[in-house]
């Protein structure tokens, strides 16, 4: 890596495209780490999503599992596990086991959000009642910060203590920058998707932030979504259907991915412009030298210390190549 430029990372949803199968974005998962390990990546995240037919990341664990025995050195995550929808015991025993294999390459992002709809949150934590996916999540941190310390009063998660992966909390709001602040954790940043509240978390985390055993200094990271070809016109085209998966999705329609040309054919709404419009605001876009500037400015601003790139394009191909080429334009390999 070059200079002072900060170490960079990928967050992989394994999209499933509409010409192919939730087993060939899996197997494109390992594929991509692979290719991210050899390029000089920090880290590869995946995040857990449910109930979306364009993602197949619905199980972190499982894949980060393969994911690092088809790796040597690169750290692998979650990026992250939504906690209110485990145990956190279970969440103990998983990534206590998965450190136990990949000793000191194993991350566990934390959310408290759902990752998926109400009904489909409500399957997977088995109530029946009104409840806020929120109301039991520092207890749950509690417990699993425990379990992996080892101090738990009354269970002992094997094989958690003494392997604990490295902690992280994750956030789009004030809530969680405050608590991993406070709690002495590393802090990411959805900016991906919510970039208007960007500076303002990343503020409250620093103002918050406690040396604790795990962390001496606040060390904060964004998702950022990216999309790198060798030319602008060609970057533009492949983003059109990550476009208009966004916009079913706020619309509550998710879709696979459809082919560029498809997206292309699609005649946005006035309506649809403006929600597009809200997906595009943190995307950087376009030919090498482009986007590095366009990354080099966010450090600049936000202050960060690490970036994560999540790139969603239909050709795995062209999701390949996207992080290739950042990866030559950052200094990752020099």
């Amino acid at each position: 890596m070059t200079g002072d430029r900060v170490p960079l990372s990928v967050l992989d949803l394994a999209p499933v495209p509409a010409d192919s199968t939730p087993a060939a974005a899996l197997a494109n998962s390992v594929d991509l780490a692979q290719h991210a390990e050899r390029l000089g990546y920090r880290r590869h995240w995946v995040a857990e999503h449910h109930n979306m037919p364009g993602i197949a990341s619905s199980s972190p664990a499982v894949l980060i599992s393969h994911l690092a025995t088809a790796t040597t050195s690169m750290r692998i995550g979650a990026g992250g596990v939504m906690l209110p929808n485990h145990a956190a015991l279970t969440v103990a025993e998983q990534f206590g086991m998965l450190e136990a294999f990949h000793p000191h390459r194993i991350d566990l992002g934390l959310g408290r959000a759902p990752g998926t709809d109400p009904v489909t949150a409500a399957a997977l934590r088995r109530v029946s009642g009104p409840q806020s996916l929120h109301d039991e999540f520092p207890q749950q941190l509690r417990d699993l910060m425990d379990y992996f310390d080892g101090s738990h009063p009354r269970i002992n998660a094997v094989p958690a203590g003494g392997y604990r992966p490295e902690l992280w909390l994750l956030g789009s709001s004030d809530y969680s920058a405050q608590a991993a602040g406070l709690l002495g954790l590393p802090f990411s940043f959805a900016h991906h998707f919510a970039s208007a509240n960007t500076a303002q978390a990343l503020d409250v985390y620093r103002r918050s932030f406690r040396p604790s055993p795990l962390l001496e200094r606040p060390y904060a990271m964004i998702g950022v979504p990216v999309i790198c070809a060798p030319e602008r016109d060609e970057a533009e085209y492949l983003a059109g259907p990550s476009a208009l998966s966004f916009l079913r999705l706020r619309q509550g329609r998710p879709i696979q991915m459809v082919t560029p040309a498809e997206a292309a054919a699609h005649e946005f709404t006035p309506m649809e412009q403006t929600l597009v419009g809200q997906w595009q605001a943190p995307l950087v876009l376009g030919d090498p030298d482009t986007v590095r500037a366009g990354l080099e400015e966010l450090v600049a601003r936000l202050r960060v210390d690490e970036l994560m790139l999540t790139t969603m394009v239909h050709g795995h191909d062209d999701r390949l190549r996207s992080y290739e080429l950042v990866a030559d334009a950052w200094g990752l390999r020099a």
